[in-house]
């Protein structure tokens, strides 16, 4: 790995189309370092693991779930770090550059929602292509991050995405479905899915939990 300091979205954008990626070295610490890693995780968009208490949460819309509403909210969040991720490397030029990604509509954010509308979860990531890449995840209510990793899956298929880049295999992303292949198995994959052209609205701004689960069991 060697330190890189990114200038523009669309060097960004070109790392993401060369299979590397970004990250900081802590929340106070400003340097940036590429990663390019020998193996990658990825979740097979048919892999998804959604337990029967998961697909009952989401099915009965204990939470709302919407797209795109509140990026710079979800990205404060998973850069908030909390009890279960005291630690994060998300810094102030990763969130400057991840702001302008989603001013150009290359960076995305599922926002999960209490019944009461405070925000209580989410995810964001970058969209290039047919492939969409991950990049963090926060919750701060039981099995929130997890229903807005549904509503994304759910979406990336509608959507006729081919890749899910996680980055990292972790127990939990494991747990999940993410597996773990090599760097040359990876890169065969984006070179495919670049070569499409994804829609993360398939389903709208937003979707109730059953058109979310209807749209992954249709594809598995």
């Amino acid at each position: 790995m060697r330190e890189e300091r990114v200038l523009s979205t669309e060097v960004l954008l070109g790392l993401y189309a060369r299979g590397q990626f970004l990250m900081g070295e802590g929340r106070d610490d400003p340097r940036l370092y590429l990663v390019d890693p020998p193996q990658r995780g990825i979740l097979p968009l048919d892999g998804l693991h959604i337990s029967r208490r998961l697909a009952r949460t989401v099915r009965q819309d204990l939470y709302r779930v919407r797209v795109d509403t509140a990026f710079a909210d979800v990205l404060n969040g998973c850069a908030g770090g909390g009890e279960d991720r005291p630690e994060t490397w998300i810094n102030s030029e990763i969130e400057r550059l991840y702001l302008a990604l989603f001013a150009a509509g290359h960076a995305h954010s599922v926002e999960v929602y209490s019944a009461e509308g405070e925000l209580v979860g989410g995810l964001y990531g970058v969209r290039l292509g047919g492939a969409f890449f991950g990049e963090s995840m926060f919750s701060r209510a039981r099995d929130a991050s997890k229903v807005a990793l549904v509503h994304l899956v759910a979406r990336l298929v509608r959507g006729g995405f081919q890749l899910l880049d996680c980055q990292f295999q972790t127990d939990h992303l494991a747990s999940l479905g993410v597996i773990e292949i090599s760097k040359a198995d990876y890169r065969a994959r984006l070179k495919a899915a670049l070569k499409r052209r994804g829609d993360i609205y398939a389903l709208g701004a937003s979707c109730d939990g059953a058109s979310a689960l209807q749209a992954i069991n249709h594809k598995s």
